[in-house]
């Protein structure tokens, strides 16, 4: 058995969170640090969905990626979407940590994941923040080496979106063949000069603007937008995996309802 607060404690050891960004609210969310866990659920978010999931298999906390509590809230009911997903955990007893730019930038974290997952090798930081009180480095990005150089711009796209399951993958080309890549899950497009700078030709990342896909056609950069969920989304697996491996004696599951929320046509 563990409590809350050793879960916690060994999250912060693998991506501390006082590397977090300024604006970021992640950390312990909700619930009491002494609580005892039996079983845990692995979602990128805590939805109200997720906090029903939770309930039924009878977890005491969710570990997530995005923060249940991320701007500041006034109240908690029923009347926002916020208080309600809340309301859920706290009548349920089910407890929230959430690592979110931590565990963007730590080393294994997020973007350490997304570039295995697409098979990148000589996996490097993309830009380096600092280095943690244990002396590691991290910094937000990654850049690597393609498994097979020379796919065209339309090709690594499907290649992408096969490996992440994405519900679709918007894409501009560069002009060049595909070599070197950087990845940043989430939203990174406003790291395309640091992408530049590290002489990628490629750039895979989410939630982009119209003159971010113009930007990187003047400057012959591939540009790629897999989707949010989808390019986070493969730390969570791997999250459960490092739980279950400290935590034995704990049940550790991945959200079964928690997926994509958007189709396209």
């Amino acid at each position: 058995m563990a409590t809350v607060k050793e879960i916690y404690e060994f999250i912060n050891s693998i991506a501390p969170f006082d590397i977090q960004e300024s604006f970021d609210n992640a950390g312990f969310l909700v619930g009491r640090k002494d609580r005892e866990v039996r079983r845990i659920l692995v979602a990128l978010d805590i939805t109200h969905e997720v906090a029903e999931e939770a309930a039924r298999l009878g977890a005491e906390l969710i570990v997530a990626h995005h923060p249940v509590i991320f701007n500041p809230v006034k109240s908690v009911t029923d009347e926002t979407l916020t208080g309600q997903v809340l309301l859920a955990l706290a009548e349920q007893k089910i407890a929230a940590i959430c690592a979110h730019t931590n565990l963007d930038a730590a080393r294994g974290g997020v973007n350490d994941c997304l570039a295995k997952a697409l098979e990148l090798t000589e996996i490097g930081q993309l830009c380096q923040a600092g280095v943690d009180a244990q002396g590691r480095p991290y910094g937000i990005g990654r850049v690597g080496t393609v498994h097979r150089p020379g796919l065209s711009a339309r090709e690594y796209a499907a290649f992408v979106k096969e490996r992440l399951n994405a519900a679709n993958v918007r894409f501009v080309g560069g002009g060049k063949p595909v070599q070197r890549v950087a990845v940043g899950g989430g939203a990174c497009g406003s790291m395309l000069e640091d992408v530049v700078a590290q002489g990628c030709d490629t750039f895979v990342t989410a939630d982009l603007k119209y003159n971010q896909f113009l930007d990187a056609k003047a400057l012959g950069l591939n540009l790629l937008d897999a989707g949010h969920f989808s390019t986070e989304n493969v730390v969570c697996a791997p999250m459960a995996r490092w739980l279950s491996e400290e935590f034995p004696m704990v049940e550790v599951r991945l959200s079964e309802v928690h997926r994509e929320v958007y189709r396209t046509v």
